[in-house]
């Protein structure tokens, strides 16, 4: 599979992520919303945004890697985070950066999305992410 990343001329720079993600391959990868929990729902980080976050996008990796993927694949990510406001983005990256190189997460980051919500499933997680790749 191929994905190739690009930010054309008259787009927003600089951006954290890719604004157009173009895959060639036939099988579908859709990793459903990944929070701070380990397998066994134990919650990690509570109350850090960065450490949900990076444990969120650790816990998204583990499932690419299920189904024979990488983030190398992934063609868009969403990010569900609870009460959002713009004063939050340096603890958000920061649960990126922490973690982008352990887990092959190139930056800047593909094409994304990130969407305030008033609350997620329980009151503890902070932060959801949702990724699909595209594989030969």
């Amino acid at each position: 599979m191929s994905v190739q990343y690009l930010t054309p001329e008259g787009m927003l720079r600089p951006a954290p992520y890719h604004h157009v993600a173009v895959g060639t391959g036939t099988r579908h990868v859709h990793v459903s919303g990944q929070v701070a929990r380990q397998a066994d729902s134990t919650p990690v980080a509570p109350g850090d945004l960065a450490g949900q976050v990076a444990h969120a996008l650790r816990n998204t990796a583990t499932g690419l890697a299920g189904a024979g993927a990488t983030f190398g694949d992934v063609l868009r990510l969403t990010f569900y985070v609870t009460n959002w406001s713009p004063d939050k983005i340096g603890d958000f990256m920061a649960g990126v950066e922490a973690v982008a190189d352990e887990i092959g997460l190139r930056l800047p980051m593909p094409p994304a999305s990130l969407i305030g919500v008033d609350s997620l499933f329980e009151e503890d997680v902070l932060v959801e992410v949702e990724a699909t790749a595209l594989l030969d």
